[in-house]
C-alpha cells in the first residue's frame, strides 16, 4: 500500500510538472547581418543629402521570429533599418516561396523597421523617399533583402517546442514628446487618462525552449525614435535600440561576439511618431536659449533649434538610452511576474487604397459626419524637419499658411486641385505627391493593414509612424473589437510600427490642426487615423469570426529597373609605393585602459564587398599561442572610418579606432583590416593587413 501511494504521488507530480512545461508553440529565432553599403550612400531618415556614410560603428541585423501552434504559423521580423516598404517585403516573400511554397505570405508575414536614421537609404522605391539618396540604390535594397531572408531561414531551420511569456515595465527618462504643443490639442479628458505625454511602458515577449528550459529570444517594444545619433553622424549605426539589442544578446551569450550568439533579442518600433530620445529637449544652438514654441525656431529660423541629451555627445547619448532599455529588458527577462501566452494563432491581412476610404467621425458637439481619405500630400511643416533633425530651407513647424514662391515651385511640378486643398485643410500643401507618377509613384496610396494574434498577444502592424495618442487609440480599438467578438478579455495589443509599407506619419485629427511636422507628414489628410481605426476594427472583427477578407487594391507595380544616380565604384588604387592593406599609421607600443588606439590602412572601397557575416576589422589578443578575436566592427568600442584620399586616382584609407575599455585584460594585441579592391582592368579582389603588436597595461 505504501509503495502504491508513493507511485501514485510520483505520477501525480510528474503529471503536474509535464503540464507546466508543455510546449504551447513551436518557435524559431534567427538573426543575420544586413548591413548596407557603408560609404558614400546617403542615410535614410533625416532627408539630408549630404549625410553620407563614411564607415561603420554598429552593423545592421535582421531578427526573425516564427510562431507555430500546429495548424497556423506567423512570422515577425524586425530589421535595423529606417523602415520597411512593400518592395522589400514582396521580394523576401518571393524568395521564401522558392523553398517553402506558400508557408510565408503577405497574410502572415510582418517586416518592421527599427527606425534608425543612421543606415543607408535608397531602398524605398517611392520617389519621395529615395530623392535624398539620388534615387534607388540596389546595393542597399539587396543587402536588406539578403539579410532578412537569411535570418528567416535560420529561424525556420531552428524551430523548437517553446513557451511564450509577456511582461512589461516602465522606463522613465528615456523619451520625451518632441511635439508637446500638438499633444495638448487632444481632448483634455482623454489626456487625463494617461500620466505622461509619451508611452513609458516597455513590453516584452520572451520565448523559452521546453527542451532545455533555455530562453532562446525576446522582442521588446518601446516608443522612442532611434535618433540619438543626429544628422551630423556619418557612421552606419543602429542607434539606441540597435545597441540595446547588442547589449541584451551579448549579456546572454557573453562568450560570443556581437551578432554571433544563440539568443536573439530585439528592440522593435511601436508608436514613436512624436517621441524623441533627446531628453534635454530642443535649444537654440546659436544662443543656448530654449526654442520658440510651437514653431521650434530661433528668431524665426528652424535650423538652429536642435534637441540633444542626455549625454554630452551623440555617442554618449546613444549609450545612455540604450542601457536604460537594456536594463529594463534584462529585469523583465529574469522576472517571475511574466504571464504565459496561450491560445491559438490567428492572422488577417488586407491591402487598402487609403484615398478611396470613408469613415464616420463624431464632432465635439456630438454630430456624426462622413469623412474621407485624401491623395497623398506633404505639408509645409514637413520641410522644417523636427527638433531631432531640422530641415534645410526656411520652413518652420506649425505652419498653416502657404508661400507664393514655394507654391510656384510646387505648381510647376504638379499643382493640387481645389479638392485636394479642401481635403487636406488646414494643411498647406507643399508637395502634391499623390498626383505625381513621373517617373513612377512618389508615395504609396495602398497600405497594408494586418493583425497577428498569438493567444492573447495581439500584434497590430501599421504602415507608418503613429504618434503617442494615435497609437493609444488604435490599441484600444483593436482590443475592444477582439473582446466584443469573443476574444480573451486580457488581450494585450502591441502596435508594431513602420511595418510592411511606409506612409510617413499618422497624427490624430486634433494634432493635425496645429500642423507641426507630424501633422504635416500625415499624408492622407486630417482623418487618416479615423480611417485606420475603422479598418482595424473591421479587421479584428473579421479575424475573430473567421471571415475571409480580400484586398480591394494592389500596391503600385514599379518597373523592373528604377532610376538611381549614385555612381558605381570605378576602380581602387593603392598608389605607387603601397599595397592594399598596408598599415600607414601604426599603434603606439603601449596603451592603457581608456586610451583610444587609432591606426590607418591603405584600403579599397567598402562597397566592393559588404562583408556580410564578417567584418572590416578585428581587434585580437595573443592568448595561449594563438590570436583570439575580441572585437569586430559590430562592437561598440570600435569604429571603422573610411575616407577618399584622391577621387581621381581612386585612392582611399581606412581608419580604425578601438577604445580600450575597463574590461580589457592586459596583454599583447594587434588590429587587422579586411576589404576588397576593384582592379582598374576588371575584377574585385580581397586584401588584408595587420598592425604591429602592442601592449595593453592596466
Amino acid at each position: 500500500m505504501k509503495e502504491t501511494l508513493v507511485l501514485t504521488g510520483s505520477l501525480l507530480i510528474f503529471s503536474l510538472v509535464s503540464q507546466t512545461t508543455e510546449a504551447a508553440y513551436t518557435i524559431g529565432v534567427g538573426r543575420a547581418d544586413c548591413t548596407g553599403p557603408s560609404a558614400e550612400i546617403t542615410f535614410m531618415g533625416y532627408a539630408k543629402a549630404t549625410q553620407k556614410g563614411c564607415g561603420i560603428h554598429l552593423r545592421q541585423y535582421s531578427r526573425a521570429y516564427i510562431f507555430d501552434d500546429g495548424s497556423k504559423r506567423v512570422l515577425f521580423v524586425t530589421v535595423d533599418a529606417c523602415m520597411m516598404n512593400h518592395g522589400i517585403r514582396k521580394e523576401v516573400i518571393s524568395r521564401l516561396s522558392q523553398s517553402y511554397n506558400d508557408t510565408y505570405t503577405f497574410d502572415n508575414v510582418v517586416i518592421s523597421g527599427t527606425h534608425t536614421h543612421s543606415t543607408p537609404g535608397g531602398f524605398m522605391e517611392d520617389v519621395m523617399y529615395d530623392v535624398p539618396a539620388l534615387g534607388f540604390v540596389k546595393e542597399t535594397f539587396d543587402a536588406l533583402v539578403d539579410g532578412i531572408v537569411r535570418s528567416i531561414r535560420r529561424a525556420h531551420n531552428k524551430m523548437v517546442d517553446a513557451r511564450i511569456f509577456i511582461n512589461s515595465g516602465e522606463v522613465d527618462g528615456a523619451n520625451i514628446n518632441r511635439s508637446p504643443a500638438s499633444y495638448l490639442f487632444n481632448p483634455e479628458e482623454e489626456r487625463q487618462r494617461y500620466a505622461h505625454n509619451t508611452d513609458k511602458e516597455l513590453v516584452q515577449m520572451k520565448f523559452v525552449s521546453t527542451v532545455d528550459n533555455r530562453t532562446i529570444g525576446a522582442i521588446n517594444w518601446y516608443a522612442v525614435h532611434p535618433t540619438s545619433m543626429n544628422n551630423t553622424n556619418c557612421l552606419v549605426s543602429t542607434d539606441n535600440v540597435g545597441y540595446a539589442s547588442i547589449l541584451l544578446e551579448t549579456s546572454r551569450d557573453p562568450d560570443s561576439l556581437p551578432g554571433q550568439g544563440q539568443f536573439v533579442g530585439a528592440f522593435a518600433s511601436t508608436n514613436l511618431g512624436d517621441v524623441s530620445p533627446n531628453t534635454d529637449g530642443p535649444r537654440c544652438q546659436n544662443t543656448g536659449e530654449r526654442c520658440d514654441n510651437p514653431s521650434s525656431t530661433c528668431n524665426g529660423e528652424a535650423k538652429y533649434c536642435v534637441a540633444a541629451g542626455p549625454g554630452h555627445n551623440i555617442f554618449e547619448s546613444t549609450d545612455i538610452i540604450a542601457r536604460m532599455l537594456y536594463d529594463k529588458a534584462t529585469e523583465l527577462l529574469t522576472s517571475d511576474n511574466s504571464t504565459e501566452v496561450t491560445g491559438e494563432i490567428r492572422f488577417i491581412h488586407q491591402f487598402v487604397r487609403m484615398p478611396n476610404q470613408t469613415a464616420q467621425y463624431r464632432m465635439d458637439n456630438g454630430t456624426v459626419i462622413e469623412v474621407r481619405g485624401c491623395a497623398p500630400a506633404m505639408g509645409y511643416s514637413f520641410a522644417a524637419g523636427t527638433t531631432d533633425g531640422p530641415g534645410e530651407f526656411d520652413f518652420t513647424q506649425a505652419t498653416k499658411t502657404s508661400n507664393t514662391f514655394w507654391n510656384l515651385v510646387r505648381d510647376f511640378i504638379f499643382p493640387p486641385t481645389p479638392d485636394d486643398v479642401a481635403c487636406h485643410a488646414p494643411k498647406p500643401i507643399l508637395i502634391m505627391s499623390g498626383n505625381i507618377k513621373i517617373p513612377y509613384e512618389w508615395q504609396p496610396e495602398v497600405v497594408s493593414t494586418q493583425i497577428l494574434m498569438i493567444g492573447n498577444a495581439v500584434l497590430a502592424p501599421v504602415s507608418g509612424e503613429f504618434t503617442t495618442m494615435s497609437g493609444r487609440r488604435l490599441r484600444d480599438t483593436v482590443r475592444q473589437a477582439i473582446v466584443d467578438n469573443g476574444g480573451p478579455s486580457d488581450a494585450r495589443v502591441i502596435l508594431c510600427g513602420l511595418s510592411n509599407v511606409y506612409t510617413s506619419y499618422i497624427a490624430t485629427y486634433e494634432e493635425y490642426q496645429l500642423q507641426r511636422y507630424e501633422g504635416a507628414s500625415t499624408i492622407y489628410g486630417p482623418h487618416t487615423l479615423t480611417i485606420y481605426l475603422k479598418l482595424y476594427k473591421e479587421l479584428a472583427s473579421n479575424m475573430m469570426n473567421n471571415v475571409a477578407v480580400t484586398s480591394e487594391a494592389s500596391p503600385y507595380q514599379f518597373p523592373k529597373h528604377l532610376l538611381g544616380l549614385v555612381p558605381p565604384v570605378i576602380f581602387d588604387s593603392s598608389g605607387w609605393f603601397f599595397n592594399f592593406g598596408d598599415c600607414i599609421q601604426q599603434p603606439p607600443s603601449e596603451v592603457t585602459v581608456n586610451d583610444t588606439v587609432v591606426v590607418k590602412f591603405i584600403s579599397g572601397h567598402p562597397r566592393n564587398n559588404l562583408l556580410h557575416e564578417s567584418t572590416f576589422l578585428t581587434v585580437e589578443k595573443y592568448e595561449n599561442g594563438k590570436w583570439k578575436v575580441i572585437a569586430t566592427d559590430s562592437n561598440w568600442e570600435t569604429k571603422f572610418i573610411w575616407r577618399r584620399t584622391d577621387f581621381v586616382k581612386g585612392s582611399s584609407e581606412a581608419e580604425i579606432r578601438w577604445h580600450v575599455t575597463g574590461n580589457v585584460e592586459p596583454g599583447t594585441y594587434r588590429i587587422s583590416h579586411f576589404g576588397f579592391y576593384k582592379y582598374i582592368l576588371g575584377g574585385v579582389f580581397p586584401y588584408d593587413g595587420t598592425t604591429r603588436n602592442f601592449t595593453v597595461r592596466n
